[in-house]
């Protein structure tokens, strides 16, 4: 069992930046790979980064590539989210998710169904 839990979210204006930090608890969070998503009102939850358990492989999807940054800390059981250069069309809830399958593919990382654990959220709203 995992229980994650999200923070970091908040008010910016757009072009600014935020790092969303999602701590784990259990003691076998670096055997997990780890996601982020997001959910704006009236969208589905959308795959935005992947981490595998070891930091070697990541995964992004096009909206965010370039713009945000996955990062792990196993010794702190903790995952990030950096995110530049925000926009207004980035206002969500960001969630961070728990897989144990540690060999999937980007495309299998991809889909929330493929995730066993989910935090509660953390909201971020950009300004124009």
């Amino acid at each position: 069992q995992v229980q994650l839990v999200e923070s970091g979210g908040g008010l910016v204006q757009a072009g600014g930046s935020l790092r969303l930090s999602c701590r784990a608890s259990g003691r076998t969070f670096s055997m997990y790979t780890m996601g982020w998503f997001r959910q704006a009102p009236g969208k589905e939850r959308e795959f935005l980064a992947a981490i595998s358990w070891s930091g070697g492989r990541t995964y992004y999807a096009d909206s965010v590539k370039g713009r945000f940054t996955i990062s792990r800390d196993n010794a702190k059981n903790t995952v990030y989210l950096q995110m530049n250069s925000l926009t207004p069309e980035d206002t969500a809830v960001y969630y961070c998710a728990a897989t144990s399958d540690t060999y999937g593919s980007g495309t299998y990382f991809r889909n929330r169904i493929n995730y066993d654990y989910w935090g509660q959220g953390t909201q971020v709203t950009v300004s124009s």
